[in-house]
């Protein structure tokens, strides 16, 4: 059985880290584009075949709501980082597609904010971080 303390403990150095490093990263999108809560709209959306996503999968991705990510990827539209059309496989869903103009600024953002995480998790080696990934992991499936 798990020591109650020391689960404690750690969750709280674990959430501790994560609200630390994830308000020093909010720098990253200071007169960008693009804001941390779109960065992580396109950064499912890029990744995804022909940079075309369902927004299921989208929210699936995302800290908020269905309800928080529709408003958003609608704001996105009016924005022009993406469109939005019926998915032909869902009729209730939709299909989210990354503009030229969105994805040069999910770009220009990335390149930014990958150099700020690498510099951050820089203060761990090479297993550490295997290790770290391994056991977040194990906490999401669990």
């Amino acid at each position: 059985m798990t020591d109650r303390k020391l689960a404690l403990a750690a969750w709280e150095s674990l959430f501790r880290a994560q609200h630390e490093v994830f308000h020093d990263m909010l720098a990253d999108f200071d007169g960008t584009d693009i804001s941390q809560a779109e960065y992580d709209v396109m950064l499912t959306v890029t990744r995804s075949p022909d940079m075309t996503a369902r927004l299921r999968d989208i929210t699936a991705n995302m800290l908020i709501s269905q309800p928080s990510v529709s408003r958003l990827v609608d704001r996105m539209v009016t924005n022009g980082l993406v469109t939005k059309c019926a998915d032909p496989d869902d009729g209730r869903g939709s299909l989210i597609t990354a503009t030229d103009a969105g994805a040069r600024a999910f770009r220009a953002v990335a390149t930014v904010h990958g150099r700020s995480i690498a510099e951050r998790m820089s203060a761990l080696d090479d297993d550490e971080l295997r290790t770290l990934r391994a056991l977040s992991d194990k906490l999401r499936r669990s």
